[in-house]
């Protein structure tokens, strides 16, 4: 089989929320058929389906199991694939669809938020052989103990990303109910712009930092695979925003988008003993217990005297205070506090690498209208801020304002 010949697409939960959609991406799939392509879809639950199983389930219990969790999440992807497959057939098109586990999707056993570690071809391949569209439930997939497993957040571009690598396609459409990727929420930010491409590190930045048009995980994996991926509107047949190796790209603008996000909170440790071995305690325990911990300082006084603080997820906030209590008498720290009303507002964009002033004017722009900075992280690509969170919006239209014709 001609590899080149198959095209990977992802439909999201908007793009399949009725059966008047549904058949609308049938009419879709018919197009790429008739232009001879063997069509692998990845699909993810109607609309907030998710969210309406996960309601029921804290219907009943305030600490449901996570195991059972992704037992009844799982569901969601069954229907919508199932009759994605009804509606092609009713148009004509041969279609079979598959769960994650009958095309042994493994992963590893972080039930909510598993790892995908192979995918079998053989039932796919062999399908596509039929000239059979081929339906797999994204999100999911099982462990070697046979349990069904989901695979958090975003993880129906994960499973989409996954199966091109496996099948070695060069794209992979991923399907929503935006056009592209813009340099900032439209819905925040006037006079945003709709990029044409952006690179893997920009948008595993802007993934990471808020945007949550791709997951970082599908980015990261598209990065790894060399695959290009294609941000398009279910809705319209417009070119979207392709993302792709940075070698790739012709311009090179110093900054390619800016975010912002409000579901992290900070912690503080303070006063604590300036000598090594504090910092890999607390942070070696934090992930451990499998808590992400985003932005970190460290500041110290001249009488040897530390404080840490860094952010972490909104979640993860009791926890991540349960266990630093916990180092507190070994640490000898006074206090340890935290503020959950934060955000953290990024720019991003390769170009930062052969230019200079970007965190100036970013932190000028800020100054100038009374938004104080708590915390600064940098990378090659990217700053970062910590603010209060009700500047947030007004933060993110500056600094785009400021970077963004």
């Amino acid at each position: 089989m001609d590899q080149m010949k198959i095209v990977i697409q992802k439909y999201g939960g908007t793009s399949v929320e009725s059966t008047d959609k549904i058949i609308s991406v049938s009419k879709r799939i018919r197009q790429y058929i008739e232009n001879q392509y063997s069509v692998v879809v990845v699909v993810s639950a109607m609309g907030n389906s998710t969210n309406t199983l996960v309601k029921l389930a804290y219907e009943i219990s305030n600490n449901p199991s996570k195991r059972e969790m992704d037992m009844l999440l799982s569901t969601g992807e069954q229907i919508s694939i199932s009759l994605l497959a009804l509606a092609l057939h009713e148009i004509g098109i041969d279609a079979i669809s598959y769960t994650g586990s009958q095309v042994k999707v493994i992963t590893d056993d972080n039930f909510s938020n598993a790892k995908i570690q192979s995918i079998s071809t053989d039932k796919i391949l062999n399908s596509l052989k039929q000239n059979k569209v081929v339906i797999v439930a994204g999100f999911q997939g099982i462990d070697m103990q046979d349990n069904i497993t989901t695979l958090g957040r975003g993880g129906s571009d994960t499973s989409a990303v996954a199966l091109a690598a496996v099948l070695g396609a060069r794209e992979c459409e991923i399907y929503t109910d935006v056009d592209g990727i813009y340099t900032a929420d439209p819905r925040i930010t006037k006079n945003t712009k709709k990029l044409k491409e952006i690179s893997y590190e920009e948008m595993l930045e802007l993934s990471r930092l808020g945007a949550k048009v791709l997951h970082s995980r599908a980015v990261e994996f598209a990065k790894k695979y060399n695959i290009i991926l294609h941000v398009r509107s279910s809705f319209s047949y417009d070119e979207g925003t392709l993302v792709m190796n940075r070698k790739e790209i012709m311009e090179k603008f110093v900054i390619r988008g800016v975010t912002s996000k409000v579901d992290e909170a900070k912690v503080t440790i303070r006063d604590i003993p300036d000598k090594p071995g504090i910092a890999s305690k607390l942070f070696n325990k934090l992930g451990k217990n499998k808590i992400y911990v985003n932005m970190i300082v460290q500041s110290t006084g001249h009488d040897g005297i530390a404080s840490i603080s860094f952010t972490i997820l909104k979640k993860d906030l009791q926890d991540t205070l349960k266990y630093c209590e916990e180092l507190k008498t070994e640490f000898k720290a006074s206090n340890i506090d935290y503020k959950n009303d934060i955000a953290i507002v990024s720019a991003i964009g390769v170009g930062m690498l052969s230019s200079y002033g970007v965190a100036g004017r970013m932190f000028n722009v800020l100054s100038k209208n009374n938004i104080n900075i708590e915390m600064i992280s940098t990378s090659e690509i990217g700053i970062s801020c910590v603010i209060e969170s009700h500047h947030a919006e007004l933060a993110t239209t500056l600094i785009h304002n400021e970077f963004i014709d």
